[in-house]
């Protein structure tokens, strides 16, 4: 089980809202071990430079092709797929009905660790049910892109669904992520019921597990209770809108937590991490949840947050273009508007550093060269691609 951060490591997460990096991120700044001209860095405040690449509405999540196109899904149901050097962008049809509305809608795309054999990917989605209810959803298809800029997904099939479908339009969370053993995995976020979180019969407010197919791996932590039991690995979360693999292979995954606690947790298996029980946060009519210390059984966080970071889109850095940031942790905040570096001593977390972007960033991915690419959050959303100052 995780243990709690020291006071000295908590405090200085804390600090680093508002003194730590400063609102200038000067410190951070400063304390970069990548190489950058130290004229750019005292300019900026940053260590990389920002340039506009393309716009999208409403941008949810991208992800690169082998040839270097980038796919990229908008909330309302479209899937784009982008030409990086021409900055042409065409569509790809074939994209299953989503339920837009609130924080519903099209959501995540990564490529089948054998893309460039099978050309398979898969999207979550937020999708309607028996009167009003409504779900996440994870399906995988065939892409084939076209001559013009385009393309198409054929044999579409829904792999996965949030059990049950329920009122409201938010905490989806459906991120995906593979790892090296070609296992998928999705974030299945507790809807805002608080309870399921808790529910083995619900995989609402879970880190889900599962075959490239859908089907539950027999060695899943609870494989032998069988229906949505068994896709579980772990349990106790909140609205989960991160997962990344580091070099050892080990999941880290971020959520939002309520009115403050945003979490970094090291997914264990088959460990609860104490949602709605316990959050460093409180509920947003101002009562009291307890603190993970009160409650040493379940899993506390590697980091949090209070003020909120609202965190959303999350890569482990590995590019050669930041040299020194190789296994470094990028999120991209919201409500923060903000870019925040995290560093890993082994399972162990802090913020770094906090870039002051002043928009929403929605998604963060590492392209095939190593530059760091963002998607700001809303309409007419930039495209950024982040190289070295």
């Amino acid at each position: 089980m995780s243990m709690k951060p020291s006071l000295l490591a908590v405090a200085c997460t804390a600090l680093v809202l508002v003194a730590c990096n400063g609102a200038s991120n000067a410190n951070g700044a400063q304390s970069e071990s990548a190489a950058a001209p130290a004229a750019a860095v005292a300019k900026t405040g940053k260590p990389f430079v920002s340039t506009e690449v393309a716009k999208f509405d409403e941008p949810w999540a991208m992800t690169f092709l082998p040839d270097g196109r980038l796919l990229v899904t908008e909330k309302e149901g479209k899937l784009k797929v982008l030409d990086v050097a021409s900055k042409r962008i065409g569509e790809v049809s074939g994209v299953p009905a989503v339920d837009y509305g609130g924080q519903g809608g099209l959501g995540d795309i990564v490529l089948h660790p054998k893309f460039a054999e099978n050309g398979i990917v898969y999207l979550s989605y937020a999708e309607r049910g028996d009167g009003d209810t409504r779900g996440g959803a994870v399906a995988r298809a065939k892409l084939a892109l076209d001559g013009n800029g385009g393309g198409a997904l054929s044999d579409l099939k829904v792999i996965w669904r949030q059990v049950p479908k329920v009122s409201g339009r938010g905490h989806y969370g459906h991120r995906i992520a593979f790892d090296e053993d070609g296992m998928l995995w999705i974030s299945s976020s507790e809807r805002q019921k608080f309870d399921p979180a808790q529910d083995m019969k619900s995989n609402l407010g879970k880190i889900v597990r599962l075959n490239d197919d859908g089907s539950v791996p027999t060695d899943n932590p609870f494989a032998d209770q069988g229906g949505v039991t068994a896709q579980i690995w772990s349990l106790g979360h909140r609205n989960a809108l991160g997962l990344a693999f580091d070099a050892q292979g080990r999941l880290w995954e971020h959520e939002m937590g309520p009115a403050g606690g945003d979490e970094l947790n090291l997914i264990e298996r088959g460990s609860n991490y104490g949602y709605p029980i316990v959050s460093n946060g409180n509920h947003y009519d101002g009562r009291d949840i307890p603190d993970h210390d009160t409650r040493p059984e379940f899993n506390a966080p590697e980091a949090f947050w209070n003020p909120v970071i609202s965190p959303a889109g999350f890569i482990i850095y590995s590019g050669k273009q930041f040299p020194g940031w190789q296994g470094d942790g990028f999120i991209g905040g919201l409500s923060s508007q903000s870019l925040i570096r995290i560093e890993f001593d082994g399972v162990k977390a802090r913020e770094a550093a906090r870039y002051d972007m002043g928009h929403r960033i929605r998604e963060v991915e590492q392209g095939p060269d190593g530059a760091i690419w963002l998607l700001e959050d809303g309409g007419g959303a930039r495209l950024l691609k982040l190289t070295p100052a």
